[in-house]
Order: C-alpha cells, then sequence, then structure tokens
C-alpha cells in the first residue's frame, strides 16, 4: 500500500508514526512535510494548499490512499478532487470541511438543531458589530468567520479591548479575508475539554479527551497560540460529561450535518466548555487538532490506517477502536519570541528521537535546523499522568537547540483537577 499524507507538521508527524504500525502499508510519502520525517516517511515540496499539485503527484505515485490532515486543503476541496480521481481519502469533502471552514456556519447548525453553544450574533459591517458591542456586557468573544491558524478567537475584558479586536479583524485584516466577517460571542466559564472523533457519517466514537495549552506563558499568561502542551485524558471529561457530550452535542451534530447533506467522514474535532450548565460547543474542527493528535494517538491500541478506512467505507461501527488505559503528556517546544517573531536555523540535537514529533525544522547538509515558531513536540505516556508529565520532561532535557522555549506548566491544571 502507498499512503500519502497531506501537511507537514507535529500533527502529520504523529499521524505517520501511528500508520507506520500497519504491516501493509509499503510506503508513506508526505506533502510537504518537514526535515524531521527522515527516516519515517518520503517528503515532496508541494504545499498542502497545492491541490492540483497533490492530486497530479497523487495519481502519477498510484497512491493508494490519501490522509488529509490540515484544516486549509480539506476546506479547499482537496478530497473532492482526489476521490474524482478514484483515489479514497481520510478526512471530509468540501461541504462537511464547512464545519470549521465558516463559524458562522457552524453557529447557525447549532441554533438550528438546538446543539448547546454560547449565545452569538455575526456580522460583516464593523459599524453594526461595534455598535452592538456598546450594549454588550464584558468579557467577551470576538472570532474570524474563515481559518485563522488556531489563532482566530481574541478574547475580550473590556469595551475598548473588544472594539479593538472587531477593528483589527474588519479593517487591518490581520487574518485576511477570513476577518471579513466576525462572530461576537458570550464569554463562557468552565474547563476546556478538547473531543477528537472517528465517524462514517453514521457512528461517532470518541477518542480519549485531551486538554490543550493554549497561551504562550506559564500560568495561561501571554498570546494565544496553536497549542504549547496537551495532556490526556482530561480529568475533567467524566464518564457522566461524556454521556451527556454524545447524547446532546456528538450524534445531533453527525444527524444535522446529514439532514443538512453535508455527511461528515473523518475526524470531527469537539472543542468544549464544560459550564454550570452542562458542556457546550466553543468551536468544531474538522480534522485532528494540533498537539492534541500528539498524546491521543500514542494512547491508540487499535490500528489507525484500519479505523481510517472504515470511515472512508462507513464500517466504523464494525471496527474495533481501543485506546490504552494510560496517560499522556505532550510538550511544545518552540522558537522564542512565537506566536510573533522569531529567528530560524538553530541546529536541533536529540539523544533520544522516540515520542517527539517534529513540526517546524529543515534537512540542511545533513544537520536539522529549526524552521517555524512550533519546533517539535515531545510526548510520553505512563500509567498515570504525574508520571506522564515527568517522563515528558525528563525527555525534553535531552532535545537541544538555540533560542528555544517552552512552557514549565503543562498538565498542571489537570493534577490539581485530580486531587480534587
Amino acid at each position: 500500500m502507498v499512503i500519502l499524507v497531506v501537511g507537514g507538521g507535529g500533527r502529520e508527524h504523529a499521524i505517520i508514526k501511528a500508520l507506520k504500525k500497519n504491516k501493509d502499508i509499503d510506503t508513506i510519502y508526505a506533502t510537504p512535510g518537514n526535515g524531521g520525517f527522515e527516516g519515517d516517511a518520503i517528503c515532496v515540496n508541494i504545499g498542502a494548499k497545492d491541490i492540483k499539485g497533490i492530486v497530479k503527484f497523487a495519481v502519477e505515485k498510484k497512491v493508494d490512499y490519501v490522509v488529509v490532515a490540515p484544516d486549509d486543503p480539506l476546506v479547499l476541496g482537496l478530497v473532492d478532487k482526489l476521490n474524482q480521481k478514484g483515489i479514497p481519502c481520510f478526512g471530509p469533502n468540501k461541504r462537511a470541511a464547512i464545519i470549521e471552514g465558516s463559524k458562522i456556519f457552524s453557529k447557525n447548525l447549532m441554533k438550528k438543531y438546538g446543539i448547546p453553544t454560547a449565545k452569538y450574533r455575526s456580522f460583516k459591517e464593523e459599524e453594526k458589530a461595534i455598535a452592538y458591542l456598546k450594549k454588550q456586557k464584558m468579557p467577551i468573544v470576538v472570532k474570524a468567520d474563515g481559518l485563522a491558524l488556531g489563532k482566530g478567537v481574541l478574547i475580550c475584558n473590556t469595551l475598548d479591548e473588544a472594539i479593538k479586536a472587531v477593528q483589527s479583524m474588519m479593517e487591518d485584516k490581520i487574518f485576511g479575508e477570513s476577518g471579513s466577517r466576525i462572530v461576537i460571542e458570550e464569554f463562557l466559564e468552565g474547563p476546556e475539554v478538547s473531543v477528537l472523533s472517528f465517524t462514517d457519517g453514521n457512528v461517532v466514537i470518541p477518542m480519549v479527551s485531551s486538554m490543550d495549552h493554549k497561551r504562550a506563558l506559564d500560568g495561561d499568561q501571554g498570546l494565544n497560540t496553536g497549542g504549547m502542551g496537551t495532556i490526556a485524558p482530561n480529568p475533567y471529561y467524566t464518564k457522566e460529561v461524556a454521556k451527556e457530550c454524545m447524547e446532546k452535542i456528538f450524534l445531533p451534530t453527525i444527524n444535522a450535518m446529514n439532514k443538512e447533506n453535508r455527511t461528515f467522514k473523518g475526524c470531527l474535532y469537539f472543542g468544549l466548555m464544560i459550564t454550570k450548565d452542562g458542556p457546550k460547543v466553543i468551536e468544531y474542527n474538522c480534522r485532528f487538532g494540533d498537539p492534541e493528535t500528539q498524546v491521543v494517538l500514542p494512547l491508540l491500541e487499535s490500528d489507525l490506517f484500519t479505523i481510517m478506512q472504515a470511515t472512508t467505507n462507513g464500517t466504523l461501527k464494525d471496527t474495533e477502536v481501543k485506546f490504552k488505559n494510560e496517560c499522556a503528556c505532550c510538550v511544545i517546544m518552540a522558537s522564542k519570541g512565537y506566536p510573533t517573531h522569531y529567528e530560524k536555523g538553530y541546529e536541533i540535537t536529540m539523544e533520544d528521537k522516540d515520542g517527539v514529533y517534529v513540526a517546524g525544522a529543515k534537512l540542511e547538509n545533513g544537520k536539522l535546523l529549526t524552521n517555524g515558531g512550533r519546533v517539535l513536540g515531545v510526548t510520553a505516556t505512563a500509567p498515570t499522568l504525574k508520571e506522564a508529565i515527568c517522563k515528558a520532561y525528563k525527555k525534553v532535557e535531552k532535545v537541544h537547540f538555540d533560542n528555544q522555549y517552552y512552557r514549565k506548566d503543562i498538565g498542571q491544571r489537570a493534577l490539581k483537577a485530580e486531587e480534587k
């Protein structure tokens, strides 16, 4: 079997390492991949948004199956184009990927089908958005409608902050056309939970829950990032919460998409807030989360490729999806200055590659060099969360590159929750 994984970050590296366990897979290509994938996949310099280039390559190399990991190519319709060539894929088609591609679509979907979420209004005119803000209580949340690398959500504590957020999106175009329409929604309080799920459009099988750490600095301070670390499972996601989510959120979402003629197949990510009124949806993603994947897949006991094929073929109900009864922790090692300005080109050395997922690196003259904000994710698993955290940080000490920084408190909030 020849497999192509579209994407080039830590999430894709984790997917590739999991796929490699399947003995039927002979070759794995990655477009574009990165320098840290060497030995795990053959990297081909085709951008993840180069739809024509990816389809041409997949046809030429007689690729048997394509895993489309990032949001952009899914929203742009890569799955549709590959399917037209008879190539099966893991991931939703363009009509279904809109659940992440437009926050206005997803909010309207939840409202129409009674799926619990924050109260909201959407706007395409700056003046009306600001007039609305002046009548609301703070804090409040301002979201870009389209894709924004996981950074298009701004939590505003004051009216002045909220107005500036609207202006930066709609006037200054900090997220390009993604911010030409916005959503303003009430600020929800409670612990956040990420739940990735496999679905074939009929059956939903949630993966192990996880907790992301979005802020750049310790103590959840600093700017929002794409994620500075994760742990799994999330202690706030109890059996009772899981049952409520399945009944009120997961199945209703899949059913709603079917009714809208937008059947979703692949990985549907539920970003949840456990409020005093029960779990509510903060956001949907149409793919594996990053860095949630780096803690969820190392806990997967069943064969990932078999599960992926089942989502494509509609046979998920007959497929084993089993996770280890263990815990995992991933610490993101980043370039100092991320998520704003940072320097690249520093050599990376590591004493052990096990559990290291490379996100932003390139190979140059045989050396692995930093080439991004989030450079790599270091993951460890163990019987308890405390042990997993400890093991992950010991691994971090064995990875070296100049200009590095990482949070020292990944998982501490979860440990405190476990003690309650």
